[in-house]
């Protein structure tokens, strides 16, 4: 049997997530734009914060997008491949013990908690069935697949072809049985954590925000005004109150965070892996850079 891909419904959860994705960079943006026309004061912080909050969930969003694009189901004669962002999981065709629809159990399902269209992931219990791995898109074509260490629940976007071509494969038999095996997104941080220069670079960049972010915050109440920011004309904005100046931490941290994740994929494949420590290090230079223009701010006249 010739290896058959099975992708997951698309469109509806891309669409979805593209649409949220800009609706909330939007939001940050008009809530930063907003944020830096007001004098300093609880209008202001309560501006950052909530700008920082909207934010949050865009880096999910994304790999949630990321995700469902790279999905994808393939089948071949040995093994059954399950492939969902950075969670792969090979099966055995031999390991498999049942196929079934969603429909086949008359009571209702448990579903992930927090689930969207074009993301539906998560782990959980069902009496009959114990552990339960979410891998899906829509729960309109989900399909169970049973094997002896637990059950997955997928969303092939031709369930009935799928069941059709994982009966064949487990009738005609395997002829080199393939060993089962499980990639967590945990497993790629902690394949990387192994290499001393992503440890060093990860921890450099953490602690240089982590004291940036302490000093400005041990500093800002004694100063006076600081320089901080240009008009739209260009010239140079009137002195803010000291306190302003925990912007300058919170986008480093930001900026180091972003290009952090941005490297976890990138260190997901051999040949890509200098482009990883190429923005790792970028992250630590971007924080030294912040850290070298809250010394400037502090130190200039005003």
């Amino acid at each position: 049997m010739n290896l058959v891909n099975y992708p997951p419904p698309r469109r509806n959860g891309q669409n979805l997530h593209i649409s949220l994705i800009l609706v909330l960079a939007v939001i940050v943006a008009a809530l930063a734009v907003l944020a830096s026309r007001q004098a300093f004061g609880p209008l202001m912080v309560a501006l950052i914060a909530l700008a920082v909050l909207v934010f949050l969930p865009i880096p999910v969003l994304v790999y949630h997008l990321y995700s469902l694009i790279r999905a994808g189901y393939s089948l071949d004669r040995e093994q059954l491949t399950l492939t969902w962002g950075l969670r792969i999981e090979q099966i055995p065709v031999s390991d498999i013990e049942w196929v079934r629809p969603l429909s086949a159990f008359p009571q209702p399902f448990p579903m992930p908690f927090l689930r969207l269209p074009g993301s539906i992931l998560g782990v959980r219990n069902h009496p009959d069935l114990a552990v339960v791995e979410f891998l899906a898109s829509e729960e309109e074509s989900l399909l169970l697949v049973a094997t002896s260490r637990r059950v997955f629940a997928i969303s092939p976007a031709a369930p009935a072809d799928f069941l059709k071509d994982v009966q064949h494969a487990i009738e005609a038999g395997s002829l080199s049985p393939a060993l089962p095996k499980s990639v967590y997104p945990s497993f790629i941080v902690g394949q990387a954590w192994d290499s001393s220069l992503a440890r060093y670079l990860w921890l450099a960049g953490l602690f240089v925000n982590i004291g940036l972010l302490g000093w400005v915050v041990l500093l800002s109440p004694s100063l006076g005004k600081v320089p901080l920011g240009f008009l739209p004309s260009g010239t140079p904005r009137p002195p803010s109150p000291g306190l302003a100046l925990i912007l300058l931490p919170i986008l480093s941290l930001l900026f180091y965070l972003a290009g952090w994740l941005t490297g976890v994929f990138y260190y997901r494949h051999e040949e890509r892996r200098p482009m990883a420590y190429i923005l790792w290090a970028g992250g630590l230079v971007s924080s030294l850079l912040f850290l070298l223009a809250v010394l400037f701010i502090v130190t200039a006249p005003v």
